[in-house]
């Protein structure tokens, strides 16, 4: 009797989901990582402009804030309901891009028009379409399904939607973002089941439109140029990338230990932000490189088998929304280090919940929020799918049980 009530407790009490470990600790671990490196990188920044020295720590730690209670506003919502409103989500996301274009409301900061005047702060849009991107191919990977898998034309509403995102980032300009965009577009599409012949033919009259986009403006063909050889022009176009090599360099085995940094000191630009890669490598060497990219290895990787698991038993949408989202990180990180190593021509993206920002840290905090809401609903499904088989067997055990009582009764 005790068995039948335990199993009939289990039963009304349903299947209970469960956020993952592992990525939960990588993403923590990746955020205490960027608090103590923006310290470390951004004190010689901050007193070189009189701002005082923790200046940049503090505003970090308002958007890591900000960011923090978005993530668990995203942990807490049904993925339905980003399904439900997926069209109109990406509705909102062409607002936003278009809206920099707009007088006093869009700003032009280095010459590209990337951000919002909200007054109190900035704001950069295509950090939240890259979110509201993933959670529309998702949807859309979903409602066609077979047509994604069978035909050719199944995959021109995805890839024109991204094409019509890619046009609105090149016109800013940002073309690392919209790299990104296409990069992740045709992940998640292949992914989703499409044949690769039909990604490549379709893809085949965007190569030279890309080809353009990269070498049409003189500053983007110097970077194309200059990274391949940075030591040629050494304190001109080459200085970002040679500065940060040599950061790299000076770190060894151990580094030169935190705070210890020389390069940060003025001689290498955009230490907190786009650079701050190299600072790590300075600082703790290739152990520090080797624990921040390990962190960024396991996060993606859990994602993604998550993803898979979450495919295979029917829990498409959380599915391809973890598989996008780990998609990202991942592109992002591996074009930020990239371009710290030189292997990357220079492009104007942080490292992941590291670098300091203001919209990418609160947006991509969302992000990993919405991924490990992902992964809760898939175990909570895989949780759900244990429950239906091991629930005959118990069942019928506990029948068993209070059946063989009365003999027992009669025995005695």
């Amino acid at each position: 009797m005790f068995g039948f009530d335990s199993t009939q407790a289990k039963r009304r009490q349903g299947p209970r989901g469960s956020f993952d470990l592992w990525l939960l600790v990588a993403l923590i671990g990746l955020v205490s990582v960027g608090v103590v490196m923006v310290t470390s990188s951004s004190i010689a920044v901050a007193d070189s402009q009189h701002l005082g020295p923790f200046y940049f720590l503090r505003k970090h730690l308002v958007f890591l804030s900000l960011g923090l209670i978005a993530a668990s506003m995203a942990m807490r919502t049904e993925l339905k309901l980003f399904e439900k409103y997926a069209f109109h989500l990406m509705l909102l996301a062409f607002v936003l891009l278009l809206a920099v274009f707009v007088p006093h409301l869009g700003m032009r900061l280095n010459g590209a028009r990337r951000w919002l005047n909200l007054l109190v702060t900035t704001f950069q849009p295509v950090e939240a379409v890259k979110l509201i991107l993933v959670v529309y191919i998702a949807s859309y990977l979903v409602r066609h399904r077979e047509s994604v898998e069978t035909r050719f034309l199944g995959l021109f509403k995805p890839v024109m939607v991204a094409g019509v995102i890619v046009l609105l980032l090149l016109a800013q300009p940002d073309f690392g973002s919209a790299t990104l965009v296409i990069a992740v577009t045709i992940a998640m599409v292949w992914l989703g089941g499409a044949r690769p012949i039909f990604l490549f033919v379709m893809g085949l009259p965007l190569m030279p439109l890309l080809y353009i986009a990269a070498t049409g403006e003189s500053y983007r063909m110097k970077r194309l140029t200059t990274f391949m050889d940075p030591w040629k022009d050494p304190f001109n176009d080459g200085f970002q990338l040679t500065q940060s090599l040599m950061a790299i360099g000076r770190g060894e085995w151990t580094g030169v230990g935190l705070g210890s940094s020389v390069l940060k000191l003025s001689y290498l630009p955009e230490a907190h932000t786009d650079f701050i890669f190299a600072v790590i490598g300075e600082e703790l060497g290739l152990a520090g490189v080797v624990l921040v990219i390990g962190l960024f290895g396991l996060a993606v990787g859990r994602g993604l088998y998550l993803g898979l698991k979450g495919v295979e038993i029917g829990q498409r949408f959380a599915g391809y929304v973890a598989f996008g989202i780990s998609l990202m990180l991942a592109m992002q990180a591996i074009v930020s280090v990239g371009v710290n190593l030189g292997a990357l021509p220079t492009k104007g993206l942080t490292l992941p919940l590291i670098s300091y920002g203001g919209s990418s840290m609160v947006l991509t905090c969302a992000m990993a929020g919405v991924l490990l809401r992902a992964t809760f609903e898939i175990n909570r499904a895989l949780d759900a799918r244990q429950m239906t088989t091991r629930m005959p067997a118990a069942v019928a055990a506990a029948d068993a049980g209070v059946a063989a009582k009365p003999r027992e009764a009669v025995v005695a």
